[in-house]
């Protein structure tokens, strides 16, 4: 599909108390609260990409898996996608951050009438390689974040050829880099996965 809106839904935690928490432990490292939770960051449409290998500038950057919605003329979708982010950015402005990186997705998706029913029960799950392994990095049911219709509420209907993302869990062991990220939203109701890898080639910083 061709995606002319690309939103990237943050702070969709349903545990309120746990939400705030994170925020203050982002705030210790620089990183500014948002003015709302859940808070919903425009960023071009051009990010979006089905690409097996991004280049990404500097060190500072991270994948993370979340579910992405896709609105088409046939009605809503769900895919899986990484909110890639550029780590360094993050403490001067998490939009900015946003903005910097490309975000991949799977080049499948379901029809979310599909899924709706069992929502709860999809499960989301990233790795990375470290150390020459490959290494689970995230894992947790959908029901962590906030339902699509909740989020569609607060932003918005989703215009047809627009595309967002549903917000992650923390990574185990804390959020680091890797040179490949891999990603798996999982149906366990109807046996069924979504999935996409792709590489991260990084480039210098010369000033």
């Amino acid at each position: 599909m061709s995606v002319s809106q690309l939103v990237i839904a943050g702070w969709t935690g349903r545990d309120e108390a746990a939400l705030r928490k994170h925020i203050r432990e982002l705030e210790e490292v620089g990183v500014k609260p948002p003015r709302t939770t859940p808070i919903f960051y425009r960023v071009s449409a051009s990010l979006l990409t089905h690409d097996d290998a991004i280049q990404v500038l500097g060190p500072d950057t991270s994948g993370e898996v979340e579910f992405v919605l896709l609105a088409r003329e046939g009605g809503l979708f769900v895919t899986v996608g990484s909110d890639h982010t550029d780590r360094e950015a993050e403490t001067i402005g998490v939009a900015l951050s946003k903005q910097l990186c490309p975000k991949p997705i799977a080049r499948e998706a379901w029809r979310y009438d599909e899924v709706k029913p069992h929502w709860d029960r999809l499960v989301l799950r990233s790795w990375i390689e470290e150390g020459g392994r490959r290494v689970l990095y995230q894992e947790g049911e959908v029901s962590a974040m906030r339902s699509p219709e909740d989020l569609m509420s607060r932003y918005g209907a989703l215009e047809a050829g627009s595309a967002m993302f549903g917000g992650t869990f923390a990574a185990k062991g804390g959020i680091r880099p890797s040179s490949r990220f891999e990603m798996e939203l999982a149906d366990p109701v109807l046996g069924r996965s979504l999935h996409h890898a792709y590489s991260i080639a990084v480039l210098p910083v010369e000033g």
